[in-house]
């Protein structure tokens, strides 16, 4: 972690593991089955178990390949949340939110692709890894906390049904590895 995200980071702490509870149990109260909302929560869920794997993982094999299960699960899940959920953020008057979790997640790939050039069982990897691990539990934090919140009940049924279907096939196109 530089000097900069340290003095960050102790200026500006992380949230509570109580406030992010509460915020996942108010998000998850305004989703319906399958809907987008859901389905990011789902896929929340599942990225930080997979940041999990990479900090538990005890050889450089299994930790880059663990590395690699993450990296895609976050940028399939980035790139839907971009194509459908941020456009709709946008549209709901919430343009700042949308241009800034762009931003977030832009840096999160970013970092991710610094963390695996470093060797993936030193102090320095898990310092990074902690630092891209924080960055994105605020993101979600304001998305669950807020953001989505106040989208869920703005959107109209038929809006819904729109997010909802853009955003599954955006995340299921780039987990396929189909790219048309």
């Amino acid at each position: 972690m530089s000097l900069l995200d340290k003095v960050i980071a102790a200026v500006t702490p992380p949230e509570s593991a109580e406030a992010r509870l509460e915020a996942r149990a108010k998000a998850m109260d305004m989703t319906k089955p399958n809907d987008w909302l859901s389905m990011i929560l789902e896929h929340h869920q599942r990225i930080e178990a997979l940041f999990a794997a990479v900090r538990a993982a005890t050889t450089p094999e299994a930790r880059r390949s663990a590395l690699r299960r993450l990296a895609i699960m976050l940028t399939g899940h980035a790139i839907a949340e971009e194509a459908a959920i941020y456009p709709a953020l946008a549209a709901d008057k919430q343009l700042a939110h949308a241009e800034l979790a762009y931003q977030e997640q832009s840096a999160a790939k970013m970092e991710l692709g610094l963390l695996e050039r470093l060797d993936p069982m030193s102090e320095d990897f898990l310092d990074k890894l902690g630092h891209i691990e924080g960055a994105v539990a605020h993101h979600v934090y304001s998305e669950e906390g807020t953001w989505f919140v106040e989208l869920a009940k703005d959107l109209s049924p038929e809006d819904q049904a729109l997010v909802t279907r853009r955003y599954r096939e955006e995340f299921e196109r780039y987990m396929s590895g189909d790219d048309l």
